[in-house]
């Protein structure tokens, strides 16, 4: 049965968290456990690794970052940049869908408002269309491929830069519940998050009409290679907060949503705002979990102590199953669907122990948090 924090209204559903025996999960704890951590001498840590390379290039870069164009990423290459004088590179990837104009904005605004270069990969149109629809339509993981390349890249890219220092914003499954959390600084085990791992390569060699070269970069380096790489999490070394970051980033030229999109599907205009299509991915943890976007922020947002839990329900009553009808144009125009096969593919990925169909024909929760 589906059953929400005490704390927090983020449902046991959501893969590899835990819940003590007071019902609170394991986010909620985490960020319970920031009041007993000693700040100073986790920043001397951060100093000492910083110490450690900065200027191991002479003039040319000391560190890497792993950059989206958004808020967090304005705020980690400010703080590797501006605070530590470090010598960033920056590392992204683009998804190849359309951008909104905040997504176009902001991705060049870290460049000139830091004084940084990034180098961007651009995936393979054609493999990327086909991963999408085979990913999809088998695991209700569209975006699979682009989140493969987004934790390969940078790896790939910062052993040839010979950056050992690789950044990362927060340790996402520390942070917010996840089956490999661990409070550490290193982002070493990050590869095996469950966003972009567990997909046998020859299932897709087999299936999706893919070639070895089509998934040349979605590999990650030897071991051997990834032993040279020191890879963190800010979030380690201060008091990560989305909020936060997205108030000091909107000072730093970063262009939210704000008069473009108010989205559905979302309680917040700031984080994820590159493209539209996208957002389709995230949004499918609700059929087959029970939650999704708008539950991860709304439960934040009671953590941070913004909100009561009793709002936060009506956020997610109102928002967590309306996937926003701009995402599914994009989507289904990118990957050649009408809007009529992609609702018969959402209508296949619904969890059934979770929800059940109303006299509408329209799938709810059987145990919603607003009914507790």
């Amino acid at each position: 049965m589906m059953f929400y924090c005490k704390k927090c209204v983020m449902p046991n559903t959501r893969p590899g968290i835990t819940f003590n025996e007071e019902g609170i999960c394991s986010a909620c704890q985490a960020y319970e456990r920031r009041k007993k951590i000693d700040w100073d001498a986790r920043w001397k840590e951060f100093e000492a690794i910083c110490d450690k390379y900065r200027g191991m290039n002479g003039a040319g870069p000391d560190c890497a970052i792993a950059v989206s164009g958004g808020k967090d990423s304005h705020y980690q290459v400010h703080l590797m940049k501006n605070v530590m004088h470090m010598n960033p590179i920056l590392f992204s990837v683009e998804d190849n869908f359309p951008m909104t104009n905040a997504g176009g904005h902001n991705l060049k605004n870290i460049s000139e408002e830091f004084g940084c270069s990034i180098i961007s990969m651009k995936p393979d149109i054609r493999t990327q269309k086909k991963l999408m629809r085979y990913m999809f339509e088998k695991y209700g993981k569209p975006t699979w491929y682009i989140d493969r390349l987004i934790y390969t890249y940078p790896l790939i890219m910062a052993i040839k830069f010979d950056t050992p220092l690789l950044v990362y914003g927060e340790n996402v499954s520390y942070e917010y519940g996840g089956a490999d959390a661990k409070e550490t600084y290193s982002a070493k085990d990050q590869l095996n998050n469950g966003v972009a791992s567990g997909i046998d390569e020859q299932e897709l060699l087999d299936n999706a009409g893919v070639t070895a070269q089509d998934l040349f970069f979605t590999k990650a380096p030897k071991q051997k290679e990834l032993d040279k790489l020191d890879p963190i999490y800010i979030s380690y070394f201060t008091q990560w907060n989305s909020f936060k970051n997205y108030e000091f980033a909107k000072k730093h030229g970063f262009h939210d949503l704000t008069h473009e999109w108010d989205r559905t599907h979302h309680v917040e205009n700031f984080d994820q705002v590159d493209s539209r299509a996208y957002l389709v991915h995230p949004w499918l943890k609700y059929p087959k979990f029970g939650h999704q976007f708008a539950t991860d922020y709304a439960a934040r947002m009671v953590r941070y102590g913004m909100i009561s839990r009793n709002a936060a329900k009506e956020l997610v009553k109102k928002h967590d199953d309306k996937l926003d009808p701009l995402c599914v144009r994009d989507f289904c125009e990118f990957c050649g669907y009408t809007e009529t096969e992609f609702w018969s593919i959402i209508d296949s990925l619904y969890n059934t122990e979770l929800f059940e169909k109303n006299e509408y024909g329209k799938w709810v929760l059987k145990h919603p948090v607003w009914e507790e």
